[in-house]
């Protein structure tokens, strides 16, 4: 495969925040995401989102695509999925970084004799996330599977 390429476009707004945008997806109000420096930090805004949850955000909708794909391709039966993420920030070594992202995924199967396929489909996309496998975070994942 060859390499591919993500443009993204940041534009100061004021204060702290700006206005973030990509040329390849649509330019209209939805598709632009308002971005700041989160309020734990001076001058900091609540409410808005931060790089520190688009970080965290990236590994966890990374981990839905990876297991949508492998679900499709093992033929997981599941009607559904969630993942909560908490990413942490501290200081390591004088310097801050987002030092681990917790994943708490959760598939919903029909069937008990598919708990053992989702736990299966769940490692795997975690091993083949490749934004995890792109961080040096620690990423860990405590999953759930529930019969409904």
């Amino acid at each position: 495969m060859e390499a591919h390429y993500y443009n993204v476009d940041i534009n100061w707004n004021t204060e702290r925040k700006g206005i973030m945008c990509s040329p390849e997806l649509n330019k209209d109000a939805g598709s632009c995401i308002e971005v700041a420096t989160p309020p734990e930090f001076p001058k900091g805004m609540p409410g808005i989102w931060s790089p520190e949850h688009l970080f965290t955000a990236a590994v966890s909708s990374c981990l839905m695509t990876t297991f949508l794909s492998i679900a499709e391709n093992s033929k997981l039966a599941f009607t559904g999925f969630s993942c909560k993420s908490k990413g942490k920030l501290e200081q390591v070594d004088g310097k801050f970084m987002m030092s681990e992202i917790i994943l708490e995924p959760t598939v919903t199967i029909t069937d008990e004799k598919d708990r053992e396929k989702a736990e299966r489909v769940l490692q795997k996309s975690e091993a083949a996330c490749l934004i995890s496998n792109s961080v040096k975070s620690k990423v860990t994942m405590t999953p759930i599977i529930i019969v409904k």
